[in-house]
């Protein structure tokens, strides 16, 4: 395959150990789909990333999923089997020394798929079918394509499964003569297939889910939302998660709905286990910003796991440069992220949030196109520092604009303070111009008593937000420390991250396992105070901090695109390389 495979790694970690696939986290409560989450904190890493321009290209088709009236699915996984996925996962070495047997263990006891599976027993029981009791285990060892959707609170919800039964057709038949006589399996309608008419039942388990399925000839489909359910109309589009009666058809006909909607080939047969997630997921709700980016995805075949990039091609792109970024960023990152950022899209969300359309629409123009993200070990998950760049080396021209745009949109009402806003402090010296504003939060790093006026603060706590502009580098972060360390990396007197980088290399991220695994200790046991939650508390300490002290042990390591790799249309996928630092 491509020269983005993982390298081997020793299952004793080692400082310069090099870096696996990815570092996963699952991320859903239902077992078919929660497996896919496993993969999304690396693909936030390798989705952020570049761009160069190109001509204007047409817009995408509509796929034939759009016509048969399914929305297009946020995540895709397509398997050579199911109940080896946990097992393919960990056959990464940094994830099987970071994992071990409670990841598989948990998935294999997840509360969804032992109520499924109790539900199926009992009705092969009670009806005395004469099925075997491996029945469940040989269903879930079948090739599958899996699509997710995301729910209202972001995560991997909703999926549709598509099985090739095999020679398990036959055997399944018998549990749809029991539909008239069973209180959890009901028949609740009828898809066309060609000249027949299959036969759709919902199953209901556990305390009050339930799922639709219905086969034909050597395909099983899956519905894991019933209300997803509709007829599609010519005049009507599906909404997120919604799969019409004809989609079902289609794909019970031995249609291939899913993989066109990633810009993806058929899977090839050496292809064990595809990954594959857009946008939509990993970009949190900031895709308008990052409209290059169009997803990840993970192959697993012979020789290992391999990381894709998919993007998309835009009119007018710039080329983007992200030395400046690197050269800004303070050493000693937890985790970084370079990401192309479309300046004119910020507009409206600027102005939204307070500014007038004048200082929006100054800020914008100036803009350079590239933006990073970088957390710290010494700070906190949610303050990490951003800095981006301007197109102007001198931009003191913009002084006055962005101290406007800081007093509109940075603060929080204070009821103890006459303006309802603490001041913005602002100071200049040689090439910095620093604004700052103390807003009260009980998330802050400086305890009320220790403010000027601790009387004033609302709350227990507050933090000192700050923008700063060094030349044509724009620094911020909610933790004031930290811009303040960068500060002093632009005046070259603390080391850049560009000391410990690979040079001349197109990278959209950084990870250093040992600080990111003392930020996550720190985060951890900050949200479970002993005294409140002791249960939880000893359980991080017993079972989660080990791990990251594992974790810990790994190398530094960079995620690179390959040099001259551009998009070319729509779901451009690139090759992704890990090396160690």
């Amino acid at each position: 395959m491509s020269d983005n495979t993982v390298p081997p790694v020793a299952d004793a970690p080692a400082k310069d150990a090099p870096a696996s696939a990815a570092p996963v986290t699952p991320s859903s409560r239902r077992w078919p789909m929660v497996l896919l989450g496993l993969c999304l904190v690396a693909g936030v890493a390798g989705g952020l990333g570049w761009f160069m321009h190109k001509p204007p290209v047409l817009p995408a088709a509509a796929l034939a999923s759009d016509k048969l009236g399914m929305s297009r699915p946020d995540g895709l996984l397509e398997t050579n089997s199911l109940s080896q996925l946990p097992k393919d996962v960990l056959a990464v070495p940094f994830l099987k020394a970071t994992l071990t047997e409670d990841f598989v263990f948990y998935y294999q006891a997840n509360a969804d798929r032992l109520g499924l599976i109790g539900s199926l027993r009992r009705i092969i029981y009670e009806h005395d079918l004469k099925l075997q009791d491996s029945l469940i285990e040989q269903l879930f060892d079948q090739p599958a394509d899996v699509a997710l959707w995301r729910g209202a609170d972001g995560r991997l919800k909703d999926f549709l499964l598509v099985m090739d039964r095999g020679g398990l057709a036959k055997v399944l038949e018998p549990l749809a003569k029991v539909a008239l006589d069973d209180s959890q399996l009901t028949k609740t309608a009828d898809v066309k297939v060609g000249s027949d008419d299959v036969a759709l039942y919902q199953l209901t388990y556990g305390a009050s889910k339930s799922l639709l399925f219905a086969s034909h000839g050597d395909k099983l489909v899956v519905l894991s939302n019933p209300a997803k359910l509709y007829e599609a109309k010519d005049d009507t589009a599906p909404e997120p998660g919604d799969v019409s009666t004809q989609a079902i058809a289609a794909l019970l006909n031995g249609d291939k709905l899913f993989p066109e909607a990633f810009g993806l080939q058929p899977r090839a047969p050496e292809v064990k286990q595809r990954l594959s997630v857009n946008a939509s997921v990993l970009a949190m709700g900031y895709q308008r910003f990052i409209p290059n980016f169009a997803g990840v995805r993970f192959d697993m075949d012979d020789k290992g796991w391999h990381s894709y990039l998919a993007m998309d091609e835009l009119d007018n792109q710039p080329d983007f440069d992200f030395k400046p970024i690197w050269q800004a960023m303070p050493m000693g990152a937890s985790a970084c992220v370079a990401l192309p950022l479309a300046a004119e899209q910020q507009k409206p969300l600027l102005v939204k949030l307070g500014a007038d359309e004048a200082s929006a629409q100054t800020l914008t123009e100036h803009m350079a196109g590239a933006a990073g993200l970088c957390w710290y070990a010494d700070s906190r998950l949610y303050t990490p520092l951003l800095v981006a760049s301007l197109k102007d080396q001198d931009s003191t021209q913009l002084d006055g604009e962005l101290g406007k745009l800081f007093g509109s949109m940075v603060g929080a009402y204070e009821a103890n303070v006459d303006e309802h806003a603490f001041p913005v402090v602002e100071t200049q010296e040689g090439q910095s111009h620093l604004w700052q504003r103390q807003v009260s939060s009980n998330f802050g790093p400086y305890a009320a008593k220790d403010a000027e006026k601790p009387d004033a603060i609302s709350g227990k706590a507050f933090m000192k937000v700050s923008l700063a502009r060094h030349g044509s580098t724009l620094l911020f972060s909610l933790d004031d420390k930290l811009l303040d360390k960068a500060l002093g990396t632009l005046n070259k007197t603390f080391p850049p991250m560009t000391d410990v980088l690979p040079k001349d290399l197109l990278m959209p991220f950084y990870f250093g396992p040992d600080a990111m695994a003392q930020l996550m200790q720190k985060e951890t046991l900050d949200s479970l105070p002993q005294d409140m939650e002791p249960v939880f508390y000893n359980a991080a300490q017993t079972m989660l901090i080990p791990k990251l002290r594992t974790l810990g042990g790994y190398g530094k390591y960079a995620l690179t695109l390959p040099k001259g790799s551009e998009p070319n249309g729509h779901w451009q996928w690139l090759p992704l390389e890990w090396k160690a630092l």
